[in-house]
């Protein structure tokens, strides 16, 4: 029985969120070279999560899809439906893959996702239709469907039943703990057709067509990635999974400190943990120069760097150890703290260079539902994104350190040089000298603050208002601009640090706000 797949079939064709080493193109029903990829998907050798045989899709010598497809004919797919499954019983141990038949440009294409098998090391036979077979060991190198040999092949046999730890079956766990909510919810955000019909299906039916329960049917389980996404709280079976936000107004050695844990399923929890310090943390600074036309702009922290090193951590962490991922905040730098380190095979001297490339995934289906929600790009890409980033940006190189041991991972982002400014205090309000001969522009921060400003208010409710939870960084990036601007003035300016002090637009700021209310793109939310 065909099923669907459960993620968007146009993505997957044009490899949008699955990368081309893990899709395979084959123009017709060729019974040979179908089953030996097959075999090398289910071996995982990398530990990439499988991947996906399309038959009826040719491509080019570049091996990018050719559209529209060559397709199959109707009265064919009974048929090879009929020789897959005489195949796939070849495969040794037994090992089947998901068929789905979708419909692309009104041309039939049989789709079939091949996970990494909970049995490796499978091998098939060279040739189906040999009188006499010989059964070989296939692996997957680059795009392309090899034989497993020598030193090959012996890795391959000492992965015997090793399987990742998050496509393993949680036995503490049964059905009742996978929300199809969630499960639906994620089908729609990655488009996938199965969101139409889920609602129909069993918790366990669900769970099955997407690969994330398994077992006999009289006793299904749920796998560990299942309950990592698709539960409301999976630290109740792997204590530990929350990320801890901390932010040290004094420095990593100071006294202070101000700690925001967050819980829940892994990619709500990484775009709340990414939002919280996007809205609290970091902040733009727009130079204008009296010589030039173009202005100076740069972040304390860019964005794209610190999503990049939080998902990596959360991807790449052990859940089996009882330690959060920590993003630890100070005024010189934003540091992401995980555990275990990174694996041996990676020289941590090829991370400053860029070049840390993994032989083997530690959570291949993290990976993929990571990779479908367009969280992470995986394939080794987060060390050079983070570079590129940072000095994009204009920020100092960032440092990625381990120990002997690799017993923890550590990440740094040093703060933009710039936006290290000495601090004083004047009228009550912390301001910033700037000893270049520059006038600063009105930042996004500011032009949401006049539009959130009504009336008189406190400090407190504005800083409820814009949903931060920093004071310091509310007064110095949103207030103090404001007010050296001129667009807001305090009620009692002779008084700054009474409990009475409100802050209202000036007639100046009314006008701004006017003007900014006619451009959208200025209603910006931190």
């Amino acid at each position: 029985m065909a099923l669907k797949l459960p993620l968007k079939i146009a993505d997957l064709l044009r490899q949008r969120t699955v990368e081309s080493a893990r899709i395979e193109y084959k123009a017709g029903w060729n019974p040979d070279p179908i089953l030996r990829t097959l075999c090398a998907f289910a071996n995982d050798f990398e530990n990439l999560g499988g991947g996906y045989v399309v038959v009826g899709q040719d491509c080019d010598a570049h091996g990018q899809p050719i559209f529209p497809p060559t397709g199959l004919p109707d009265k064919q797919l009974d048929t090879i439906q009929q020789e897959l499954l005489a195949c796939c019983q070849l495969i040794q141990p037994p090992y089947f893959p998901v068929l789905s038949m979708e419909v692309v440009e009104c041309r039939n294409l049989l789709v079939l996702w091949a996970p990494g098998g909970q049995n490796r090391p499978y091998k098939v036979p060279a040739s189906v239709k040999a009188k006499h077979k010989t059964w070989h060991y296939y692996i997957r190198r680059y795009s392309s469907t090899v034989e497993a040999k020598g030193e090959n092949e012996q890795e391959l046999l000492s992965l015997t039943a090793k399987v990742p730890w998050d496509d393993r079956f949680a036995q503490t766990a049964s059905m009742a703990d996978l929300s199809q909510l969630l499960m639906l919810a994620y089908l729609r955000a990655v488009g996938s057709g199965l969101a139409d019909d889920g609602s129909k299906l069993t918790v366990e039916a669900l769970g099955r067509q997407m690969n994330v329960v398994g077992g006999p049917t009289e006793s299904p389980w749920s796998k560990n990635v299942g309950l990592l996404f698709f539960n409301e709280a999976p630290e109740k079976f792997f204590p530990g999974t929350q990320i801890d936000v901390v932010w040290f107004p004094d420095g990593a050695g100071g006294d202070r400190f101000e700690e925001k844990i967050f819980k829940g399923p892994l990619d709500r929890t990484i775009r709340d943990a990414l939002g919280f310090i996007q809205r609290n943390y970091l902040f733009e600074t727009v130079i204008k120069h009296p010589d030039r036309a173009e202005a100076t702009r740069f972040w304390n922290f860019p964005y794209a760097a610190i999503e990049e090193a939080l998902v990596n951590a959360v991807y790449h962490r052990s859940y089996e150890e009882r330690e959060p991922v920590e993003v630890r905040i100070s005024r010189s730098e934003l540091a992401v703290l995980s555990f275990p380190g990174p694996d041996r095979s990676i020289q941590l001297a090829d991370f400053a260079a860029g070049r840390a490339v993994s032989r083997r995934y530690r959570n291949r289906r993290i990976g993929e539902f990571l990779k479908e929600l367009d969280l992470t790009e995986g394939r080794s890409t987060g060390v050079p994104k983070i570079l590129k980033v940072m000095a994009a940006n204009g920020s100092p190189v960032p440092e990625f350190e381990s120990d002997d041991e690799r017993i923890a991972y550590l990440v740094r982002l040093p703060v933009h040089t710039l936006a290290q400014q000495p601090e004083t205090e004047a009228a009550g309000e912390v301001t910033t000298e700037v000893t270049m001969q520059v006038t600063m522009q009105v930042t996004m921060q500011v032009e949401t603050l006049l539009q959130v400003l009504e009336g008189e208010m406190s400090r407190r409710d504005i800083q409820a208002l814009l949903g931060l939870k920093n004071t310091d960084y509310m007064r110095k990036i949103y207030l103090v601009p404001a007010i050296a601007a001129g667009y807001v003035e305090m009620t009692l300016p002779g008084q700054p640090q009474s409990s009475k002090q409100r802050y209202r637009l000036t007639p100046l700021g009314q006008q701004r706000r006017r003007e900014g209310a006619s451009h959208p793109y200025l209603l910006f939310n931190p």
